[in-house]
């Protein structure tokens, strides 16, 4: 119908099209009688590391239980600084501060990623690692990020909660670094049917550490090694992940021939729309343009007309409440503020269909300001 309204995100679409294979895999666990790390968790960790191209990956419970266990696998705490970029949500940076670490802060360039050429003047004594988060589906530029990490001995952490399969030189996100960190909350492009987040890594001990880890610090039941969490992937999420991950590849192929079509006919001079680098493979995890003056107008309007969209994100960790002791003010970060007064994701989705695309569009290129 024309006046059905067309969410910026939806989930329902991916599970109907192979509905049948997510219920046999429900089935599977609830009649397995096991349901804590399992067969089906020690299936998919191996499948996604296969997958991303690393030797390993381990299941966890959150995305940003991955971030903040990376950094206390790798032994980043207090009086420790990690460089990550002010454009992300603000859960890459808890995955710092919850070690007691201090972020810094470094500019996104103009496919919004971290700048490259703005992280070594931000390089101290301190500095222990590079938090590098691939923002929307696309990579950063890994090389140049690669080099400084060997150059100064740092630490190198991913965050691909957004870039499932994304590329870079033809080398999958997650495989760059000492750790990957994914989140596979239902709106990804893998996401599961519930909280799920996982860590790769090509080094053994570190994925034997994040194993004790996720279990209260436990190898063997009732030995406790180290202080640790409780952040297990379950059986019945691992099992839903398997049947995606086969899907994956189709998944990420339509969010480009929507991202293409997106690109072709908008023509509204009044948006900024994103690109993609040399030698990158995007996936489109959002569909994010800039609206450098009437965005709050424009999406009104989109909203009057039955279409919603979402800023990610309006106010960018560094002026969040949560993080006022670090006495940034409004104007440290200039670029990143006017992202986050200009950025809009457009509606993207499995299944979305060309007429809703179409009408996106349409509404899109008839948008003036008043």
């Amino acid at each position: 119908m024309e006046n059905d309204v067309i969410m910026q995100s939806r989930m329902d679409r991916a599970f109907f099209e192979n509905q049948e294979e997510y219920e046999e895999a429900c089935l599977r666990v609830l009649r397995s009688g096991w349901y804590i790390l399992g067969k089906e968790v020690e299936a998919f960790e191996k499948e996604f590391a296969d997958f991303i191209g690393s030797k390993y990956a381990v299941g966890l419970a959150s995305g940003l239980d991955a971030l903040w266990l990376a950094f206390r696998v790798l032994g980043i705490g207090k009086g420790d600084e990690v460089i990550v970029q002010g454009n992300t949500y603000i859960a890459s940076v808890m995955g710092i501060t919850i070690n007691d670490a201090t972020p810094v802060f470094v500019e996104p360039d103009e496919y919004y990623q971290i700048d490259v050429s703005k992280i070594e003047e931000k390089i101290t004594d301190k500095t222990k690692a590079i938090l590098v988060v691939h923002l929307y589906g696309q990579s950063a530029k890994m090389d140049k990020v690669k080099e400084l990490c060997d150059k100064y001995n740092l630490k190198l952490v991913e965050d691909c909660a957004q870039s499932h399969g994304a590329m870079y030189n033809g080398q999958m996100t997650g495989t760059f670094g000492d750790v990957g960190c994914f989140s596979f909350y239902p709106s990804k492009n893998l996401g599961a049917f519930g909280d799920a987040g996982a860590v790769t890594t090509n080094d053994e001990n570190l994925a034997k550490l994040f194993k004790i880890y996720r279990n209260y610090g436990s190898e063997k039941r009732y030995y406790n090694m180290v202080v640790g969490a409780n952040s297990r992937l379950d059986e019945m999420q691992a099992a839903l992940l398997r049947v995606k991950l086969k899907h994956l590849p189709k998944i990420n192929d339509e969010r480009e021939s929507l991202a293409k079509r997106y690109s072709e006919n908008i023509s509204n001079p009044l948006f900024i729309l994103p690109e993609v680098r040399a030698n990158c493979k995007a996936v489109w995890h959002q569909y994010v343009i800039r609206v450098p003056k009437y965005r709050d107008e424009l999406q009104n309007y989109l909203k009057e007309n039955g279409i919603t969209t979402i800023c990610h994100y309006p106010i960018p960790p560094h002026l969040s409440q949560a993080y006022e002791y670090l006495g940034l003010k409004k104007g440290s970060l200039e670029i990143t503020e006017q992202y986050a007064d200009e950025v809009l994701s457009l509606p993207m989705y499995t299944g979305m269909t060309l007429k809703e695309q179409e009408r996106v569009i349409k509404c899109l290129n008839s948008f003036k300001h008043i």
